[in-house]
């Protein structure tokens, strides 16, 4: 595939897209509509509460791709993770693997790794829950416990540090002053044995402010092996100091326990996609985890002009993970982030910019034993793994007319791996190894935005990113670490968002193309995977959605997404497909809402594309489509009620898929490679809120 000739294609292919996004607005007449995924920048929507309006109104003035998720987006189906979450996020492609396991991939971010999150900054209210060596862990976010999401695409995450390709999603919690209750108590469940229970309180107190959610979740889940019980609490505890004045402390606890059934071979798939890998059964794979944060952060305008942003945090979070051996670990990450942002005049023109920091340690002991299905045997390895980074960071603006304005910045970076093995004759590691690494970097962004009277916004950025592996991803053995360097890449990407009658609509076209991209591949029944560094590799694309309120009470929702990532004149795989994300993956809703309360809203997942397996294109897994139905009814202003059902068809589809380098030939073993999505299933919950 030419260098010029796909983003040709991408080009084409916007064209050809953009009309069903556009032509709706010059159809449609009413000007009401609900916007819970697109930036809205002609005017706040009227259904939004006021802290989501002003989210969206911060996130309008950025030069690239952003989205915000409002929690009534959400709160009115059954939503147990970020898949649930992000599901009408434009440009996020996030999939279910197993119970809280999902894979999270913005423009391709970290489509190789195995497990977990990696290429793509997961915050909570504006500081990292990445780990310090760059892991991330979605299995701590609790839809109950947010009040909306910002999804920064991209290059578009400078305001958090860090320079990863996937950009960043931030969960906000609420408040006491603005979670829009005093007391909630939600109740929900339905197939697969699933239950869960939720209660909040949010009060205010002259100037001080507390808001506390517990909540407990149990399920037996579709497959077998697929036991999970959860738990989160978290607490907010606010102080009011004067205008735009404030301290807050934020003190989050999980207890997560979830089995693990396992991928499936092909074979398996077709017999059954419900069974359980028989290795994952007879050993017993679980994640077990339990985890604590604190953060102590605070908002302070020194002045109209001036303001800070900042936080000191800290997390324990203590790991029993039965797989192909037991992994036994402990970590402790610390960190302090802080921000200026800036507003004001250079040179009679209108300016705006923002500079802070991002530093982060974390220490992490780690011990494998045997696996013997119901207990832990033998120790086989003994490590010492400890990270070290910082990012110093800063964009400006400046409008050199009322419309147009020129935007720069940059990060730079640093980071240290140190990793240290103990030997365990006889049983387990046979040598003892200290390995050191640093890595540092300079990714710099440019880029303008264009802004009419009428909210209408045109934007270009061309940004570099810059991903260290993380400590798995280094697999030391008994000569060091092993040969993975640092992943970069520069991206282009230009887009339009707005408003066009009761339309809002927000589409980006992107191309990235990278330099050592980390790749992993699935090596063998039982055995982590290896990550390899691939010479040059391109990821481009688009990412539209769209809201269209047709008819009074009725609203269509769209989003799209086509990805292109490849292989550029590789050495081994040519110009071949980089497996895991299909070309083409469409979402929408069709909403209908009466005056009395209640809606109705039947909706569709349609992964439009075969997705290859391997780096070699040997083996695809099939598209899918599924449908979905959901209702509510709201009675009165405290009590809610609603009935999600999923997968309406009972389709057998792969949901995910692991990659290999190349797919056996006819004959030969299967590798277990394919995650099963859910069969149907029907949920349904009540919420009364004071």
């Amino acid at each position: 595939m030419s260098s010029t000739g796909a983003p040709l294609r991408a080009l084409l292919l916007a064209g050809a897209c953009a009309p069903a996004f556009f032509a709706t607005a010059a159809l449609a007449q009413d000007d009401g509509m609900t916007v819970d995924s697109v930036i809205v920048t002609s005017r706040p929507d009227p259904e939004d509460p006021p802290v989501v309006g002003d989210a969206r109104k911060r996130l309008s003035e950025t030069p690239g791709a952003v989205s915000v998720i409002s929690q009534e987006s959400f709160a009115g189906r059954q939503a147990l993770a970020l898949d649930d979450m992000l599901r009408d996020a434009p440009g996020v492609y996030a999939q279910k693997k197993w119970g809280g396991d999902i894979r999270i991939s913005i423009r391709g971010s970290g489509i190789g790794n195995a497990n977990h999150n990696r290429g793509l900054m997961i915050a909570q209210d504006g500081v990292p829950l990445n780990e310090a060596d760059g892991y991330g862990d979605s299995q701590l976010a609790d839809p109950l416990n947010t009040r909306y999401v910002e999804v920064y695409r991209g290059g578009n995450a400078l305001r958090f540090g860090g320079s990863l390709l996937g950009g960043a999603v931030n969960m906000v919690t609420p408040t006491g002053r603005d979670a829009g209750f005093d007391a909630r108590l939600r109740i929900d469940g339905g197939s697969f044995g699933l239950l869960r229970q939720n209660v909040a309180v949010a009060r205010t107190f002259g100037d001080a402010d507390v808001y506390a959610s517990v909540t407990n979740q149990t399920g037996q889940g579709w497959r077998s092996q697929s036991q999970q019980k959860i738990q989160f609490v978290s607490l907010n505890l606010g102080y009011s100091l004067g205008q735009d004045r404030e301290v807050l402390l934020t003190i989050t606890g999980s207890n997560i326990n979830q089995e693990i059934p396992g991928a499936l071979t092909e074979d398996q798939f077709e017999a059954n996609p419900r069974q359980t890998a028989a290795g994952n059964y007879n050993l017993d794979y679980q994640r077990n985890a339990r985890g604590l944060r604190g953060v102590l952060r605070t908002t302070w305008a020194f002045n109209d002009n001036l303001s800070f942003d900042g936080a000191v945090y800290g997390v324990w979070k203590d790991l029993d993970h039965p797989i192909f051996q037991v992994i036994d670990q402990q970590s402790r990450n610390w960190g302090s982030f802080g921000r200026l942002n800036w507003r004001g005049q250079i040179g009679g023109l209108k300016a705006d910019a923002y500079a802070g920091y991002w530093l982060r340690t974390g220490d992490l002991d780690s011990n494998f034993y045997v696996n013997l299905g119901t207990a832990r045997g033998a120790p086989r390895s003994r490590t010492l793994q400890n990270a070290d980074a910082a990012d110093l960071f800063a964009e400006g603006r400046l409008f050199v007319t009322d419309e147009l304005a020129i935007v720069a910045g940059g990060t730079w970076g640093w980071a240290n791996r140190d990793y240290e093995s103990f030997a365990i004759p006889g049983v387990g590691s046979t040598f003892n190894l200290k390995a050191s690494k640093d890595y540092e970097w300079f990714a710099p962004r440019i880029g303008l935005l264009w802004e009419n009277q009428d909210g209408i916004q045109l934007f270009t950025n061309l940004t570099k990113s810059v991903e260290p592996p993380n400590s798995g991803s280094m697999s030391p053995t008994g000569t060091g670490f092993a040969p993975v360097e640092a992943q970069e890449a520069w991206t282009l990407e230009a887009g339009a968002r707005g408003r066009t009658g009761p339309v809002v609509w927000d589409i980006t076209l992107y191309r990235a193309e990278l330099d050592g991209e980390m790749l992993q591949f699935t090596v063998g029944a039982g055995i982590p995977a290896s990550t390899f560094n691939a010479d040059e590799t391109t990821h481009q694309g688009i990412e539209a959605g769209m809201d269209w309120t047709f008819a009074p009470g009725w609203r269509l929702r769209q989003s799209y997404m086509y990805s292109d990532f490849h292989f550029e004149g590789d050495v081994q795989y040519g110009d071949n497909q980089l497996p895991i994300v299909p070309k083409h993956f469409y979402r929408s809703e069709l909403r209908y809402e009466n005056a009395a309360g209640w809606f109705i809203a039947p909706s569709l997942e349609w992964s439009a594309s075969d997705i290859w397996i391997d780096y070699a294109n040997t083996q695809k897994a099939p598209s899918y489509a599924v449908l979905n139905l959901g209702a509510g009814w709201k009675i009165k202003d405290r009590v809610s009620l609603f009935l999600d059902v999923r997968n309406l068809t009972d389709e057998a589809y792969v949901s995910n898929v692991q990659a290999v380098t190349v797919y056996p030939a006819p004959g030969l073993p299967q590798p277990a490679v394919l995650w099963p999505g859910d069969g149907r299933g029907i949920f349904g919950g009540v919420t009364v809120a004071l």
